[in-house]
């Protein structure tokens, strides 16, 4: 009899200890999946932080002509981004001669002080495509002057996204068009976005390859 008794009491420990060791397991699992919402957490974190910095960089200039500005200073990105557009545009030297047209046709004041504007800015290489005696002859008349740069800029902020199928009144009074998608944009179908989405302290600048002309 006290060997049946000693194999039953045995089994009935063996019994009791069976379910506090899958308890234990349990536990142990419990807390593996406790871990598992701030791993996704982490995980869909790093994520977002990815869609941040993609965001970021879609609001970023482009363009094939942006790889010659310069890095630093105040004619690089960061450097024009704190001053108002046509002292930022006198920082970049690709952008000289719009900037001694705008001083010629006195609009420095007008573009600096003026808020929330779009410039389409011809490059040099754009005005050396206007045969020299017609330029010369443009710089020297001052109210044609003024009414051609005027035609370049837009009394409000443009994105990229607004210039996919545009048309917009400029401060010359008459309309210029944009389309275009990604990192390709026309200027009434005949000017070349070559560098855009360039930020300055009160303006959006759009560096294009052809000065544009008013139709009126």
């Amino acid at each position: 009899m006290s060997t049946r008794i000693r194999r039953t009491a045995v089994v009935l420990a063996a019994s009791a200890v069976l379910p506090l060791a899958l308890s234990a397991c349990g536990s142990s699992g419990s807390d593996s999946a406790k871990s598992d919402p701030s791993t996704k957490a982490s995980a869909s974190a790093s994520s977002d932080d990815m869609t941040g910095a993609g965001a970021t960089m879609s609001d970023q200039p482009f363009g094939t002509a942006c790889s010659g500005v310069p890095k630093s200073g105040a004619g690089s990105f960061d450097g024009m981004a704190k001053d108002p557009v046509a002292t930022a545009a006198s920082n970049n030297p690709a952008l000289s001669t719009l900037v001694a047209a705008v001083k010629k046709a006195g609009l420095v004041d007008t573009l600096n002080n003026a808020q929330n504007i779009t410039v389409f800015a011809p490059t040099n290489d754009a005005f050396a495509k206007i045969p020299k005696a017609t330029l010369d002859k443009v710089l020297a008349d001052k109210a044609q002057l003024t009414k051609i740069l005027t035609y370049h800029v837009v009394g409000q902020q443009l994105t990229p996204k607004d210039l996919e199928k545009g048309s917009f009144d400029t401060l010359e009074k008459s309309k210029l068009t944009t389309s275009g998608s990604g990192d390709n944009y026309m200027v009434n179908d005949s000017a070349k976005v070559v560098c855009g989405n360039v930020k300055t302290a009160n303006a959006t600048v759009y560096i294009i390859d052809t000065v544009l002309m008013p139709t009126s």
